[in-house]
């Protein structure tokens, strides 16, 4: 994976609200091509928060790297304003009071709950059909310990809290570089 420059990393940003701002007016955007650490496949989260008070506004990913970066960007801001379930859809008028953050994620791998480091690693448990998932940015914001992170990550599955203890259950971890608007 290439590493993103400054450029790479505002382009992201603008992107992420262009694409925004293109969906809640109804209007399509044209297609891009991207290039170097923009055209490969990476997953990323998009998520929304009000200026005014930080509260979460929405936050769509995609794990898995199937298209460029950039596509997936700007795919998952747009699903992150409109198809957040636990919200309503992002008005125009709303756009210019949320800050955008966009996580960009390597590919998650197997750990052992001993070996998550809070503030590091971001988590996925998956146990009977249910999944859940936090970006390493969740711990952090609530000053959880790594056995509230486990805890917590379950919750998000609909899991019991203790559900990462169990022996059928799949920890992963991966890490994300994070780019927020200021």
């Amino acid at each position: 994976m290439s590493p993103l420059s400054l450029a790479d990393r505002n382009l992201l940003l603008a992107l992420a609200r262009r694409s925004i701002e293109v969906a809640l007016v109804g209007s399509l955007a044209p297609p891009e091509r991207f290039e170097g650490a923009l055209g490969e496949p990476r997953g990323a989260f998009v998520t929304l928060k009000r200026r005014e008070d930080d509260e979460l506004r929405g936050c769509i990913g995609r794990i898995e790297a199937r298209e460029p970066l950039g596509v997936t960007v700007a795919h998952v801001a747009v699903a992150a304003a409109t198809e957040d379930p636990r919200f309503p859809p992002l008005s125009p008028h709303e756009l210019p009071g949320v800050r955008i953050e966009v996580s960009i994620l390597t590919p998650p791998e197997r750990i052992v709950p001993g070996a998550v480091q809070v503030g590091l690693h971001g988590l996925i448990v998956r146990l009977e059909g249910s999944r859940g998932l936090l970006l390493p940015q969740v711990a952090v914001e609530h000053e959880w310990d790594r056995e509230t992170f486990l805890a917590e990550t379950c919750r998000k599955a609909r899991l019991p809290l203790d559900a990462w203890k169990d022996p059928e259950a799949t920890l992963l971890a991966f890490t994300a570089e994070v780019l927020r608007e200021e």
